[in-house]
Formats: structure tokens, sequence, C-alpha cells
């Protein structure tokens, strides 16, 4: 069966489920749509399903900063109330409040 609503929003701070790291979703996909070499290079028992939505996130981790591509079933909202400091935030969003960063560029 498939979802056809995505579960988190733009502007909304998500955390990986498995790996240590958090972003802002600034884009969703309604299923799988990145290339065939992406996807096997996950290891088989980790792949997620293709018929999820996928959110592309503006993501940092203790080292760096960079875009995370991830199935819903992998995120998890995060709950720490603290912003994302990723470069490239102000050139999409507004500053963080309440949990969020509210949209400022109309995306397509």
């Amino acid at each position: 069966m498939m979802q056809s609503r995505a579960k988190y929003r733009l502007g909304q701070i998500l955390r990986h489920r498995k790996h240590p790291f958090r972003g802002v979703v600034f884009d969703v996909d309604a299923m799988f749509t990145n290339t065939e070499e992406w996807y096997d290079a996950i290891p088989e028992e980790s792949r997620p399903a293709r018929d999820q939505p996928f959110y592309h996130l503006l993501a940092e981790n203790d080292h760096s900063y960079y875009v995370a591509y991830v199935s819903e079933q992998n995120l998890v909202p995060d709950e720490t109330g603290e912003p994302v400091e990723h470069p490239d935030l102000a050139d999409l969003f507004g500053d963080f409040e309440d949990g969020y960063y509210p949209l400022q560029v109309h995306l397509n």
C-alpha cells in the first residue's frame, strides 16, 4: 500500500533513527526518485522501501554539513528544540522559531 501524504513538513527539524545526524526538510519526494547507484549503495538489509516519501534535508553532524536524502521510515522528529547550523539555511528559510524554520522562498 502506498502512502500518499508526507508525515513531515518543510522547515521541520528531523533526526535519523540510526545515524547521528539531524537536518531541516527543504523538499519532499512522494516516493524514491534518486539514482539506482545511490539505492544500490545502501546495504541490502538497510534498504528502505521505495514507495514512501523521501526527504531532502539540510543536514549536520558533529563533523560536517551536507544534503541528505532519507526515507520517511528512517526519520523521527527532533525533540531537542535546538536550531540547525547548516550554512545554506538562510538561503531558503527565515529565522528558527517554535521548533520550525519558516519557508522564505517559493519552491516548485
